[in-house]
């Protein structure tokens, strides 16, 4: 039995080059437990294209996402955060669902786009390397980089490119989508291949709680 814990969507960024296996975890999982995952794109209506070449029609337009309306944006890496500024709407957007206290995750080049906007500044956070941010202009949060897989801080959860499960975990911990037992059971699988987690997922399941 899947429990529906919102009746909002999670809104997942697509551009072209975005790296799809990182957060394949995340929306699998959350879809599991409930959660509607809708696409917004710059441009709602043309399609984009994935880092492996997957083909991706989004659900909806950037600019028609309103904070009220999700219950989290994802923002995965792109080589284009790394080559000039087309995916600065997608920052923006990310400050303005920060301001209105709707959590954001961001992983891997989508870190330095944030960066760039002022985002990481004041909020514990991590990313690929602390000198990969401070190569971002405008960027002044260097005291609050945490070595560390992936890095929640209020609304503002963060990983670096290796980390799609431990993003995954902390997305799904500020979610509330499992106990702290389940969590740590299904990150253990996941990420350690730890065969003793599984019955300890299984049991969550029958109960209606994995």
């Amino acid at each position: 039995m899947t429990a529906n814990r919102s009746d909002k969507p999670v809104h997942l960024a697509v551009y072209d080059t975005y790296a799809d296996w990182e957060t394949g975890h995340t929306t699998a999982h959350l879809t599991q437990r409930g959660y509607r995952v809708r696409t917004v794109a710059d441009d709602g209506r043309q399609e984009v294209t994935t880092m492996g070449g997957v083909r991706i029609r989004p659900d909806g337009a950037l600019s028609d996402l309103s904070p009220q309306d999700s219950s989290l944006l994802i923002l995965t890496g792109a080589a284009l955060w790394d080559t000039g500024d087309e995916l600065a709407p997608f920052a923006a957007k990310a400050a303005e669902f920060l301001a209105a206290g709707v959590p954001v995750a961001a992983i891997c080049g989508a870190t330095a786009g944030l960066a760039r906007a002022g985002l990481l500044d004041g909020r514990a956070h991590t990313s690929g390397a602390p000198a990969y941010l401070a190569e971002q202009p405008g960027y002044a949060g260097a005291e609050q980089y945490v070595e560390a897989d992936a890095v929640t801080d209020g609304d503002l959860v963060t990983a670096g490119p290796t980390e799609p499960v431990a993003f995954a975990r902390e997305v799904f911990a500020r979610l509330d989508v499992y106990g702290p037992e389940v969590l740590d059971a299904w990150y253990r699988l996941f990420h350690d291949s730890d065969a003793s987690a599984f019955p300890v997922l299984m049991a969550a399941a029958e109960r209606g709680d994995a």
